[in-house]
């Protein structure tokens, strides 16, 4: 079992907002068997989501600027206590944020996030939303690009995995992000982007 992570005296990244989710649970248990998706503010920020997906019950854990070293710490704490019937992952993207991160290090660490949820929940299926092409982050579009090549080949591999490309969905004839889909800040997407990713995924989600 992973340890689930620990208060310390200097908290770790997102702790407060993973506590609060716990309370959350604790007041009222999430669905079981619901459709888990969990991430960073991409995910965090949709708040239509279960209207946008009317026929599949839903739980949203997405949290902060998240990386997936976030998402390793806290997987004991809003992965594993669903029991979810699928998971659906957007992480990945802050991973490059800072410049300084590569694609085949993108790529490890989605790897051992994949394989310690494979290890408590070995027939979950799990569906990997790729790295978008925000505006804001777009001088890394070469790393973006590899990671995503690097991870789909990664998950073509796996049983019960699937990669659901949204990248090329949000280009402008192919070649630079869409404005009009992104908030002011052009890092987070507005509905019509929310719209994009809803079309990319319906088909992949468990009934």
């Amino acid at each position: 079992m992973l340890p689930t992570a620990q208060a310390q005296d200097d908290k770790p990244p997102f702790w407060d907002e993973i506590q609060a989710y716990k309370q959350q649970d604790s007041a009222q248990m999430a669905p079981k068997d619901a459709i888990l998706f969990v991430g960073s503010s991409s995910f965090r920020m949709w708040d239509s989501m279960q209207e946008m997906f009317p026929n599949h019950t839903v739980i949203n854990r997405g949290f902060g600027g998240s990386n997936l070293l976030d998402l390793k710490y806290y997987l004991n704490d809003i992965v594993l206590p669903y029991q979810p019937k699928q998971i659906v992952i957007y992480s990945g993207e802050n991973d490059l944020a800072g410049g300084t991160v590569q694609a085949p290090e993108v790529l490890a660490r989605f790897q051992d996030v994949f394989q310690s949820i494979r290890q408590e929940m070995p027939q979950v299926p799990i569906v990997y939303v790729s790295i978008k092409p925000s505006p804001s982050r777009w001088q890394y579009k070469p790393v973006m690009e590899e990671a995503n090549k690097l991870i789909r080949a990664y998950l073509k591999s796996q049983p019960k995995a699937k990669f659901v490309d949204v990248y090329s969905l949000m280009l402008d004839k192919g070649k630079k992000p869409k404005s009009e889909i992104f908030l002011d800040d052009s890092l987070h997407m507005n509905n019509k982007g929310y719209q994009i990713w809803q079309k990319a995924l319906t088909p992949h989600l468990s009934k």
